[in-house]
């Protein structure tokens, strides 16, 4: 089978391996298990791979490469616009050579590449909607747009568009979907927690304005201020980096905050082991991994915000806190949370035996059952 990858990851060669961004790397590795010819169709980086990238296991990779393109300004658009019927082209030509077809969405490529799939409609196809999926959530033209032509089984046939969550009113080209980080053989017994002083929160993820950093920051901070000793622990890097330091430095957090950057995968397992709670109060998210994947699976509570499938994946809040984005009364919620701390045990517990459904054999499992 000659399978075929349309994507917006930058992608980087070196060394004779191909890299890129380690968990959408991690999950492809899966699929090119069981196929034979692999082309990727791209934009390439010219950047040495760093402790966010990872290479693909398997050796022989076609690699495509295309510009890659951004629709955040009137410059930018017109340069899109020039340059979408080049990758366009490039996109039709794989599509013609490849046995199977795999998107990832959503992304300018991906939008690109949905245009392109109509054009095949007998050929076999999938794509990965890592976005939120809600019919209802207020999203750019572009997104919407991918949306449409997915669901939509005239513009496109012969297809499992993965998403998260479930949702009414779909066709039949939608599968409700998940991801996975650990193993059967992680199943550790994770230690009861006694939820003493100082409490332990966590970031974990890019230091963006769609993550919201700083809105973690003052949760926090603010639960220091009803008098409950507590510390958080940031793990990530981005450009808000310097305005969280600067808002530390002004409020004498010092003591409080402590930032670890970019780190592999076992420090922040051991990072999940020791802490209480998981703070992600994202503006869009499609499948959080942090918060399913991997915080819940260790017995961490998440709290996190009302958006995408995080309500169901958390049990309307019997398996973690779901935040409303007011701060004051989001501080108030979790201070009453933690006055009883049975019930905070109860939490965890819960969270923990949901998330240990979803393993990498089982997601392994449905992604051959794709193929």
């Amino acid at each position: 089978m000659r399978f075929l990858i349309i994507s917006h990851a930058p992608h980087i060669k070196s060394d004779s391996r191909l890299y890129a961004y380690r968990p959408y790397v991690k999950e492809m590795n899966m699929w090119l298990n069981h196929v034979d010819d692999v082309e990727i169709v791209a934009p390439k980086s010219n950047i040495k791979p760093t402790l966010i990238d990872e290479s693909y296991e398997k050796n022989e990779i076609e690699l495509t490469a295309i510009p890659e393109i951004s629709l955040i300004s009137i410059s930018k658009i017109l340069r899109a616009i020039l340059l979408s019927p080049m990758i366009m082209y490039r996109i039709f030509i794989a599509m013609k050579k490849a046995d199977h077809i795999h998107l990832r969405c959503p992304g300018n490529i991906g939008l690109l590449g949905c245009f392109v799939q109509i054009l095949f409609p007998y050929k076999t196809k999938t794509a990965k909607y890592a976005g939120n999926w809600d019919p209802d959530a207020k999203q750019p033209l572009s997104y919407r747009l991918q949306k449409y032509i997915l669901n939509n089984t005239f513009l496109t046939r012969n297809i499992k568009v993965l998403v998260y969550g479930e949702w009414p009113k779909q066709s039949k080209n939608i599968l409700s979907f998940f991801t996975a980080s650990y193993s059967i053989k992680d199943k550790e017994e994770v230690i009861l927690r006694k939820y003493d002083l100082p409490l332990r929160f966590l970031f974990v993820g890019s230091l963006s304005q769609g993550k919201r950093p700083l809105y973690a920051l003052k949760l926090v901070e603010g639960i220091i201020k009803l008098g409950l000793p507590s510390e958080i622990h940031i793990y990530g890097d981005g450009v808000l980096k310097k305005e969280l330091q600067q808002y530390v430095n002004e409020n004498k957090l010092e003591k409080f905050v402590y930032y670890h950057g970019t780190q592999t995968a076992e420090e922040i397992k051991d990072a999940y082991k020791k802490s209480h709670f998981l703070i992600l109060p994202s503006k869009s998210e499609g499948w959080p991994k942090v918060v399913a994947a991997e915080a819940m699976w260790w017995g961490v509570i998440p709290i996190v915000t009302s958006i995408s499938c995080v309500p169901w994946m958390i049990g309307n809040g019997s398996r973690g806190i779901l935040l409303k984005g007011r701060l004051k009364k989001d501080i108030k919620k979790i201070e009453k949370e933690l006055q009883n701390k049975n019930a905070l045990r109860t939490k965890s517990n819960k969270a923990q035996l949901w998330a240990r459904n979803y393993t990498v054999e089982r997601f392994e499992s449905e992604i051959t059952k794709l193929l």
